[in-house]
């Protein structure tokens, strides 16, 4: 018996004990013992004795007589196959896949709803649980993008940076009145913004002011304001600085819109002088001088909710009769119905108005007299009645304090007009001053101005101009950069207008 023992170990050696003590099975070939309905019961001590009895060594010559299966069980898929040696190590494979794959949506439910083991898939889940802050991060407004798991963590967070800050204007509509798409990487998808535009005439101030408005201070160089105001060469000459509408956006999405003078006798005496072949439908320069201001006024009452008039004296009533020219020739654009009424009063059918500010620029000690003040109001709003635009109700010089004896009734006919006086320097506050023959303690004391400091002034005037409302501009809610998009078919629908052509027509 024992030499033959070295040619079938699993007859006469170990195996025929093994069959011994199962009990009344009968000897069969190893495929056979494993299949049938005591696989089960065959198994579980051989499991036992594995860890406890037998030595490793046979347990290694044993490995391939257990995997056995017969032909017809090897294709039919075990619904309630036990832990064994070689299954154990395949699990916390199959659980990763499942895992990983089962929130996306080609994951059969078989794969997603795994069992989850005590061990490596716990192990597994805290290795994970970092990561998940980032993705989290990364889908915050990323659009389709931020389904995909090969998106580059520096690019999430990108999107939590904030917006890039402008150093100084850039174009928004050049000197050749074409559109300009350069603004568009300033702008963000959010719509919690302000649109403030200016007009005015040559000289007036409206660069300066836009500058002193979003980011620049009196103390400051002008040359280095965010929008260029006139030097003293282009003064002496009577030339203009600005040309077509420069745009700017502050930290706290503010844009701001300089435009080119209104009516402007610089632009009309280049024309002249250096023979620039006009458009075909305009005969004479100054008939395209003019429709060049009006499609900038319409587009600025279309896309702006403030729109700042700066003059510097008062009054010039051809400036009003170009903002009533405007706002006839303005294009007609739907908006909320509950931002429908105009200035007087009366619903005018759905249609968009700007608030209208007017800036009193350069003004005199005798303009800040009350009784001057309030027969400017008076005038404004004789010459602005029949208006659409919203010149009324939302800016007011009393609540800055600056005329501290004057009640709130005092202005009847309250416009939203600001006065703001002449810049003046640090060098020049001793010229306010008393003269030199008044006594010594006099001559310490500056002197009357009838009004605070012009740099008292403009805060107030700012923080005036950034609580004004921010109404719809059309029927829809608008972002940022769906503005730019708005405001690019507003312009080229203004410069292709029948109304314009018509009133050109009728100019020549």
């Amino acid at each position: 018996m024992s030499e033959s023992g070295h040619s079938q170990p699993g007859m006469y050696g170990q195996g025929r004990r093994r069959r011994r003590r199962r009990g009344d099975r009968d000897a069969g070939l190893p495929g056979q013992n494993l299949s049938g309905p005591s696989r089960d019961r065959e198994y579980q001590p051989r499991e036992r004795r594995d860890g406890s009895e037998d030595p490793p060594g046979p347990l290694i010559q044993k490995t391939p007589i257990i995997l056995a299966k017969p032909p017809g069980e090897r294709a039919k898929p075990s619904q309630n196959a036990p832990i064994s040696g070689a299954p154990v190590l395949e699990k916390p494979i199959m659980l990763m896949k499942a895992r990983d794959d089962g929130g996306k949506p080609g994951t059969p439910p078989e794969a997603a709803a795994q069992p989850s083991g005590p061990g490596p898939s716990k192990m597994e889940r805290e290795g994970q649980r970092p990561t998940q802050p980032v993705y989290q991060i990364q889908n915050r407004g990323m659009g389709a993008s931020a389904s995909s798991s090969a998106v580059d963590p520096m690019v999430g967070q990108s999107k939590l940076l904030p917006p890039e800050k402008m150093k100084h204007s850039i174009k928004l509509v050049d000197d050749q009145m074409n559109w300009c798409d350069s603004a568009m990487e300033y702008l963000r998808d959010q719509t919690d913004m302000l649109v403030v535009g200016v007009i005015g005439l040559q000289g007036s101030g409206k660069s300066t002011i836009m500058s002193l408005l979003s980011a620049n201070t009196p103390e400051e160089d002008q040359r280095g304001y965010v929008f260029r105001a006139q030097t003293q060469e282009i003064k002496e000459r009577g030339g203009n600085q600005s040309t077509g509408i420069d745009f700017f956006i502050t930290q706290e999405r503010v844009i701001f819109l300089d435009t080119q003078p209104m009516l402007s006798p610089s632009i009309l005496d280049h024309l002249i002088n250096n023979d620039r072949k006009l458009p075909p439908e305009y005969n004479l320069p100054h008939t395209y001088v003019e429709m060049q201001s009006l499609q900038i006024a319409a587009f600025l009452f279309t896309v702006c909710h403030v729109v700042i008039v700066v003059q510097d004296w008062f009054t010039d009533l051809n400036l009003y009769r170009f903002l009533q020219t405007a706002e006839m020739l303005k294009p007609s654009t739907p908006s909320a119905s509950h931002d429908s009424t105009g200035s007087s009063g009366n619903d005018d059918g759905a249609e968009y108005y700007p608030h209208i500010v007017f800036l009193q620029n350069k003004a005199r000690q005798d303009d800040f007299c009350p009784r001057n003040l309030k027969n400017m109001h008076m005038v404004v709003d004789k010459l602005m009645a029949h208006s659409h635009l919203k010149y009324k109700g939302k800016l007011s010089m009393l609540d800055c304090n600056i005329f501290p004896g004057l009640g709130q009734d005092y202005l009847a006919t309250e416009v939203n007009m600001f006065l703001l006086p002449m810049q003046e320097n640090d060098g020049e506050d001793n010229l306010t001053k008393a003269g030199s023959g008044a006594y010594p303690l006099f001559s310490l004391l500056p002197g009357y101005r009838g009004h605070p400091a012009f740099s008292t002034m403009v805060s107030k005037l700012r923080s005036q101009i950034l609580a004004m409302p921010r109404c719809q501009l059309s029927h829809t809610i608008l972002t940022e950069k769906n503005w730019f998009h708005y405001a690019a078919r507003i312009w080229d629908g203004v410069k292709k207008s029948s109304a314009l052509s018509e009133y050109s027509r009728l100019l020549c």
